[in-house]
């Protein structure tokens, strides 16, 4: 079965959004499209909300989430408790916020990175496990209880 991805942005990555969108779903993904649906000016919380709540609740396994810095769909996603959303701007950081962090969303930076980058990241970041270990005992430090 296919894993079940969410993935959201805003206007400034409304464009990336479209293209990945495509081609998660070319890729085999079960894809959910939490908007927006068209390149007006909107607000990033209004959708990173959502994705990361579609990922707390188990209805979406991982997450994309693109705006123009990666940096605020990012800071909103990351104060869900369930939430590890990790910029990556480089397909590297992408396999290492999988096997370090077990990142559960990645979130691209559309106007500092290229399309074809970006599909990479994000493929990378699909098809990476977390290693656990002693990784794993940091990740479970992480949640302010």
């Amino acid at each position: 079965m296919s894993k079940k991805i969410a993935i959201g942005s805003d206007h400034a990555g409304f464009e990336y959004k479209a293209i990945l969108l495509e081609f998660l779903k070319e890729e085999g993904y079960v894809v959910e499209d939490f908007g927006p649906a068209t390149g007006d000016s909107v607000d990033y919380p209004d959708f990173a909300h959502p994705v990361a709540t579609s990922i707390e609740n188990g209805q979406n396994e991982l997450g994309v989430l693109i705006c123009g810095s990666a940096n605020g769909v990012a800071i909103t996603a990351n104060k869900h408790q369930g939430i590890r959303a990790a910029i990556a701007w480089q397909n590297e950081i992408s396999a290492l916020a999988r096997q370090h962090n077990d990142a559960n969303i990645v979130c691209i930076p559309a106007r500092f990175i290229d399309i074809e980058l970006a599909k990479k990241i994000v493929k990378t970041f699909l098809t990476t496990d977390f290693e656990g270990g002693r990784h794993g005992t940091r990740v479970n430090k992480i949640a302010c209880t």
